[in-house]
């Protein structure tokens, strides 16, 4: 009886894919192609040909059962993102970051997110006198605040209740004292020469010749400190005439005997992104 060559009647599974093996067809093989595994049927006899490369099945294969990428995350909070040629891990940000697209705009990356990133703030309720000329501490309305970048800003506000003798000029002006550096005046003129009311927040006190009422001044600075290390914020002031004082949170009667009520000055200092 003459004998025929039936061929294979089934699939034969020939494990893990060798470079070095002929494979016929209807063979079945596991290949691990980068990060995925999957099954794989010869569908022309081949030798040498991996049966896929960046996903995509080889001519003489095809898949039977493609594999899923192993998750590159690691840590919780972690998120997958596309890199340059294949899925990658992006490790969780800091407290307060944001995720937003670098400066090359072809990725993603953690960082401060536009707008506010923290206040610091100071009331001073208590009272305070100078009949100084010379600019003098306002003791107790600074604030100190440590910039997270050296590329954002700090927006300070400030707003002093004051009162004093009839037309006594009281001058204002804003100190920052960053770590290991002098203090420098910001924000505005700091000469004798540009001693005028134009030039600083606190205003001529002509309140009168009865009870003097409490006056406030109030006034912004934006400042690029230009650092991340602490930096302190203090308003200081002095008066045009060391015969007069000038009274802060407390308006004084005439005869400077009474004050009428206790008010009080603050000053914010809010580090904010460009």
């Amino acid at each position: 009886m003459a004998t025929i060559d039936l061929g294979k009647i089934k699939q034969v599974f020939r494990g893990t894919y060798n470079n070095a093996t002929a494979y016929a067809v209807d063979d079945l093989v596991v290949f691990t192609d980068g990060s995925v595994t999957s099954t794989y049927i010869c569908t022309t006899a081949s030798t040498g040909n991996n049966p896929s490369s960046g996903g995509t099945a080889h001519a003489n294969w095809a898949f039977v059962a493609k594999g899923q990428a192993t998750s590159p995350t690691t840590t919780q909070g972690d998120v997958i993102v596309r890199g340059a040629s294949a899925d990658g891990r992006l490790a969780i940000g800091s407290a307060g970051q944001v995720l937003k697209v670098n400066a090359g705009a072809n990725g993603l990356e953690y960082g401060a997110g536009g707008g506010l990133v923290q206040t610091v703030t100071t009331h001073k309720n208590d009272t305070f006198s100078t009949n100084s000329t010379s600019y003098t501490d306002l003791t107790g309305l600074n604030v100190t605040i440590t910039p997270t970048s050296s590329s954002n800003k700090i927006l300070v506000l400030v707003n002093i209740s004051y009162g004093g003798n009839t037309n006594l000029y009281g001058f204002g002006r804003l100190v920052r004292t960053t770590s290991g550096s002098s203090a420098v005046a910001i924000g505005m003129g700091n000469a004798s020469s540009n001693r005028t009311q134009a030039g600083f927040p606190i205003q001529n006190v002509d309140i009168g010749n009865a009870v003097y009422h409490v006056k406030e001044s109030s006034f912004m600075f934006l400042d690029s400190p230009n650092t991340t290390t602490s930096t302190e914020y203090q308003v200081q002031c002095f008066t045009h005439d060391n015969n007069s004082s000038l009274f802060i949170n407390r308006p004084q009667n005439d005869d400077n005997s009474n004050y009428i009520g206790r008010f009080s000055s603050n000053i914010i200092a809010m580090e904010v992104t460009p």
